[in-house]
């Protein structure tokens, strides 16, 4: 795990973000508008669906093992922040182009802390980039879509 943090932390695409240390309560109609099935939609995870969909930390904590069959990316963000607000639509958006071919997972960084503190989640909005093989790539701050685009097509999907 030590690994793959400095992996994570080394490859950073700092753009701004918020401080993620402070829990708020503020409903938004970004997370009530986020749907939690698949096909072409952002999927919600708690911690269990995080150990079985994506990385099972507990069980393998020294090496990376995607439990998944096509290439993701996992959002970690707070209802509060609000450069995670602005990239919400995006990567919706970027569910539906890309539907079939990679899955979009969010995680509350407020109700996971646990999800937050294994991945080392300092501030956000940070994306988790998760090719279908090799290890994944940390991008930090709400991207524009075209930097978003591009890490898709780039790194997950290996496109030219």
């Amino acid at each position: 795990m030590k690994k793959f943090i400095f992996f994570a932390l080394a490859i950073l695409a700092v753009n701004t973000a918020c401080g993620s240390s402070t829990n708020h309560n503020d409903n938004t109609k970004t997370e009530k508008n986020m749907e939690t099935t698949e096909n072409g939609k952002v999927i919600h995870l708690n911690k269990a669906d995080f150990l079985t969909k994506v990385y099972n930390y507990e069980k393998n904590p020294n090496e990376w093992k995607y439990e998944g069959d096509k290439p993701a990316i996992v959002d970690f963000y707070a209802t509060w922040c609000g450069p995670c607000k602005m990239i919400a639509p995006l990567l919706e958006e970027m569910a539906k182009e890309y539907d079939g071919q990679i899955v979009i997972y969010k995680v509350d960084t407020d109700k996971e802390p646990e999800l937050s503190a294994a991945f080392g989640i300092r501030s956000i909005p940070t994306l988790l980039f998760i090719p279908a093989e090799g290890e994944p790539q940390i991008g930090q701050g709400a991207m524009p879509k075209a930097t978003l685009k591009k890490a898709i097509d780039e790194f997950l999907l290996g496109k030219k």
